[in-house]
């Protein structure tokens, strides 16, 4: 029996999540698993990549084939590199904190105030209703 470790699509239509799961060979890409080894996220940025190293390492060491997608995945989390013997690859890089906006004092800002505004405001405008009701008492 030839065992792959795949991707298995979960989600809705454009919002795909994978599993990364040991499977048959001959199953279908979303059907029945051996064992579930990790997740895959690519929607989110940066995508989330979650491998458990022990059971990828065992599965690989008794002759499972990633596919080109899961073999991908693993270069990039150090996985297959462990595996063959090679040199770690560089940490994947993490999202930057976004820092909160500057308040507005700090970029300089001036408490005076300049004014009232220059535009008026439109004033609404009532439509008479006893104009109308004459008009239906007429016909």
């Amino acid at each position: 029996m030839a065992v792959k470790i795949k991707l298995k699509r979960l989600g809705k239509i454009r919002s795909p999540h994978y599993r990364i799961v040991v499977a048959d060979s001959r199953t279908r890409r979303d059907g029945r698993a051996i064992e579930e080894v990790g997740k895959y996220h690519p929607t989110y940025n940066p995508s989330v990549m979650e491998v458990d190293a022990e059971r990828v390492a065992y599965w690989l060491s008794v002759g499972a084939q990633p596919t080109e997608p899961v073999l991908a995945i693993l270069k990039k989390t150090g996985d297959w590199q462990k595996f063959k013997g090679e040199p770690a690859p560089a940490p994947l890089l993490q999202p930057a904190e976004k820092s909160a906006r500057p308040s507005f004092e700090a970029l300089g800002g001036d408490d005076e105030g300049k004014g009232e505004a220059i535009t008026q405001k439109k004033k609404a405008e009532k439509k008479d209703e006893a104009p109308a009701e004459s008009e239906s008492t007429e016909a």
